[in-house]
């Protein structure tokens, strides 16, 4: 998977990227067909304490793309928040196709039943 990482205000440094990398290794594991992942991270001080630093996941994937952000007073916090939106958007996605795919399924398998074979 290609990375793509950017920065607004932040020094990146060598402690980050690898727990951005850890991060995004994660959610290969999850989605093996993800192309790209395009990682933004931003340090506004005029904003409450609370929210100063925001980090933003784009995850480029077969179809409609993954994305989430989130703001928090730890980037590092910021981050894992981030990372666990995009895989509950994962699993949302996985689990819908399966049940299509499960629906389809069962509606021939009712149909076959109902014509007695």
């Amino acid at each position: 998977m290609k990375l793509i990482l950017s920065t607004h205000n932040v020094t990146l440094t060598k402690a980050i990227e690898d727990h951005i990398l850890i991060r995004i290794d994660k959610l290969e594991h999850f989605d093996r067909w993800a192309v790209n992942a395009r990682v933004t991270l931003e340090h506004d001080t005029t904003k409450a304490a609370a929210r100063q630093f925001k980090c933003s996941i784009r995850l480029a994937v077969p179809g409609p793309d993954l994305f989430a952000e989130d703001c928090d007073a730890d980037l590092y916090a910021a981050i894992d928040v981030v990372t666990k939106k995009i895989e509950q958007q994962i699993r949302k996605r996985q689990s819908k196709y399966k049940a299509r795919n499960h629906t389809y399924a069962a509606r021939s398998k009712r149909s076959l039943q109902e014509d007695g074979i």
